[in-house]
């Protein structure tokens, strides 16, 4: 049985939290006990998965009362530099803290297209959601965590990178750098915060199944060719990396990881050759 209250009393915030990865962490976190604000960009495309997470954290709770965490959320464009500041300042008000323990930056987009016939739009968005809005979530946080948490200090801040800020993929040109971009982000803040006792850390999917990928995953050969090459032989799901990121989030596992990267591709990376 696994075990419960990991991050019980905890308080975080994770970005794009209502699909895919985030909502599975926001779930995973909720389980352990920890209160969480999700930010989401409020489309009309949004409304079904907020309205289904937030059923489903509603079920949860009324399960275990004692045990499980609250959920919060408030909409926001990850690339206005605003919109994490403005997710902070809720989750502390929402849940009545004056600590910020956990940061989720999971926010991000992926569009195939070829090198040769990508549009500056296409890239400057990639860009500016992945990278900068990763940035902008990362540095509110860790203002909260290093200079205002009571007691001072202390604090987990994960970044969900991607396998392909380690390989290079054709389709992918403009998506890989703003992955390994994340990477080095988590790799610089480690340096940087841990005079604050903030651990900085990131979560590297291989091939999981979210809405950012259906349709690639729906060629059936493609998916096949994909399986074969995992040495687990599936695909992942949002839930096989929700694990992982409660152990990034618990110091009582974690205490001594920052500026790690933790794969989670059920083995790809090791036989990409």
């Amino acid at each position: 049985m696994p075990a419960t209250n990991l991050l019980a009393g905890k308080t975080a915030i994770i970005t794009g939290g209502t699909t895919g990865i985030g909502r599975a962490i926001a779930l995973a976190f909720l389980a352990q006990g920890c209160n969480v604000a999700v930010n989401h960009l409020d489309l009309p495309t949004d409304k079904p998965h907020l309205t289904s997470l937030l059923a489903e954290a509603s079920a949860l709770h009324a399960a275990s009362p004692t045990t499980t965490g609250r959920l919060a959320h408030l909409p926001g464009d990850v690339r206005d530099p605003s919109t994490g500041l403005a997710l902070v300042a809720f989750a502390l008000s929402h849940f009545a803290t004056t600590r910020l323990d956990i940061c989720v930056s999971n926010a991000g987009i992926c569009t195939f297209a070829d090198l040769l016939d990508l549009s500056p739009d296409l890239f400057a968005t990639t860009v500016r959601t992945n990278l900068d809005g990763a940035f902008y979530v990362v540095q509110a946080a860790a203002r909260q965590m290093a200079r205002d948490n009571v007691p001072l200090g202390g604090g987990s801040i994960i970044a969900v990178s991607s396998i392909s800020a380690l390989v290079g993929g054709g389709q992918q040109v403009h998506y890989t750098p703003t992955k390994a971009g994340v990477l080095s982000l988590m790799q610089s803040a480690a340096v940087a915060l841990g005079r604050y006792g903030v651990r900085c850390n990131a979560l590297l999917p291989g091939t999981v199944r979210t809405q950012l990928n259906e349709a690639d995953l729906a060629d059936e050969g493609k998916r096949r060719y994909m399986e074969g090459r995992i040495p687990l032989g599936r695909t992942g799901v949002p839930a096989d990396v929700a694990g992982p990121a409660v152990f990034l989030a618990c110091d009582e596992l974690s205490g001594y990881v920052t500026g790690a990267q933790l794969l989670v591709d059920g083995g790809l990376f090791v036989n990409l050759q």
